[in-house]
């Protein structure tokens, strides 16, 4: 089957040393290092495993990942996005984007998901992530809304949406089975609208961090 070039898609995206990019097959080893050193911050948030989060998380279930997300990237379902951080010349993967679940036609949305290396958690990784994706999703991504679910619980992830304006939209029960049981989950969303007058949402990020001491 031949498939059309989804809209902005594939692109990598960067600001400072935050780096976003299509996976590679070759990041199977970086992938599964942090995933499995991340079980206890992770699993609490993520939907409920059908197995042993080693075995979910290794190099070699990372094929049949990374063959899914190529699959809804080149459909245009979705825009996965490796987060890296670029230093001294070097690429480090530290987490994950994705707008997913994408509706075209007279709806344009999808819904964000992400998760970040808790050892660089609170250095603007994901807010800086979440602006890129957003933006190029509002621009050549040809999306007008984007929607984050987040459980009440999970305050990190609930301050990263809230600082860069995404609006309180909706509480949704027992949403989704995470972590052995259905979960409460508050829904934020944005429009393509909300942001344009401010130039984006990656400067509005700026703004917001150079006002902050």
């Amino acid at each position: 089957m031949l498939f059309r070039r989804a809209p902005g898609w594939p692109v990598v995206l960067s600001d400072g040393p935050v780096l976003l990019r299509p996976y590679r097959r070759s990041d199977a080893a970086a992938w599964s290092e942090v995933r499995c050193a991340n079980r206890e911050w992770l699993a609490p948030w993520e939907s409920t495993p059908a197995g042993d989060w080693a075995d979910l998380n290794s190099p070699a279930t990372f094929r049949w990942v990374h063959r899914d997300q190529r699959r809804s990237a080149r459909t245009g379902e979705g825009m996965p996005f490796a987060v890296c951080l670029y230093t001294d010349g070097a690429e480090r993967l530290v987490g994950h984007i994705n707008i997913g679940s994408i509706v075209r036609r007279a709806f344009c949305s999808g819904y964000v998901g992400y998760w970040v290396d808790r050892r660089v958690a609170g250095q603007g990784v994901i807010p800086t992530a979440m602006a890129l994706a957003v933006d190029h999703a509002f621009g050549p991504g040809g999306l007008h809304r984007v929607e984050v679910n987040i459980r009440p619980e999970n305050g990190p992830s609930r301050r990263v949406v809230e600082k860069l304006g995404f609006r309180e939209e909706a509480y949704h029960a027992r949403y989704m089975h995470i972590d052995g049981a259905w979960r409460d989950h508050i829904g934020y969303a944005m429009t393509s609208e909300e942001i344009a007058a401010e130039g984006g949402l990656l400067a509005r990020w700026h703004r917001l961090r150079a006002r902050t001491p």
